[in-house]
């Protein structure tokens, strides 16, 4: 089987040896890159499953280097954890809406940051899907679990796995208005312990995309629970 490679971005050496040594002690493949242009060459000329990307970076810092790589056709899907001193509610907001999968604050446990990796790379990890579950099709938004892309009227909405499975989740059940625990628990699994912000964060980014291409609101906001999708 081949091995998870992840990617450590860092200006300082010591934290790259160190998160090195603990990722390749767990059975990780790493590469490393010392700065923000270097990153990006590094992730679009290699497979790379996951990054660690730290915030101050020289040359083009992390919220810079995240935001190409999620514009990149190559490299959109690569999960990011963003690993930052800068950990006021702002910086972790602003991390999670340019694409981050989740954020960690310096100094941080190594044990909490192995957990954090293998959380987040087992919710890209591809599950098949049958044949029989097909599409979901309502008011012209077409979600397809085959090939996990959704569009509008034809129009590829360009979502993110992340926003994907929200999508999928609210769609699935119509009726039901979930939690943001909830959601929690169905997206990024049972494991996950970060900050219920994060899917505030992801809602945002799925319905300005959604509102990009109509002005039907999919997915709506039951105030006092969570979200729902919209029933017609």
């Amino acid at each position: 089987m081949e091995k998870v490679t992840i990617l450590v971005v860092d200006d300082e050496q010591d934290i790259v040896d160190l998160i090195k040594f603990n990722l390749k002690r767990t059975g990780y493949e790493v590469l490393e890159a010392y700065d923000g242009e270097e990153a990006l060459v590094v992730a679009k000329n290699n497979h790379v499953d996951l990054i660690l990307l730290d915030w101050m970076l020289p040359k083009k810092d992390g919220i810079d280097v995240c935001r190409e790589l999620k514009r990149d056709n190559f490299t959109k899907n690569i999960p990011v954890i963003m690993v930052s001193a800068k950990n006021e509610e702002f910086d972790v907001v602003l991390a999670l809406e340019i694409g981050a999968d989740d954020y960690i604050s310096k100094p941080f446990s190594v044990r909490e940051l192995l957990a954090r990796v293998k959380v987040v790379l087992k919710r890209y990890k591809d599950m098949p899907v049958s044949e029989e579950e097909g599409l979901i099709s309502v008011n012209g938004l077409v979600i397809d679990k085959n090939r996990h892309a959704a569009s509008f009227d034809g129009k590829n909405l360009g979502l993110t796995k992340t926003e994907f499975d929200l999508l999928l989740s609210l769609a699935t059940h119509k009726t039901k208005a979930y939690t943001r625990e909830q959601l929690l628990h169905k997206v990024w699994g049972a494991d996950f312990y970060g900050d219920n912000r994060v899917v505030d964060v992801h809602i945002r980014r799925l319905r300005s995309k959604i509102e990009e291409v109509t002005s039907i609101e999919f997915v709506r906001t039951v105030r006092g629970v969570g979200y729902k999708f919209a029933e017609f």
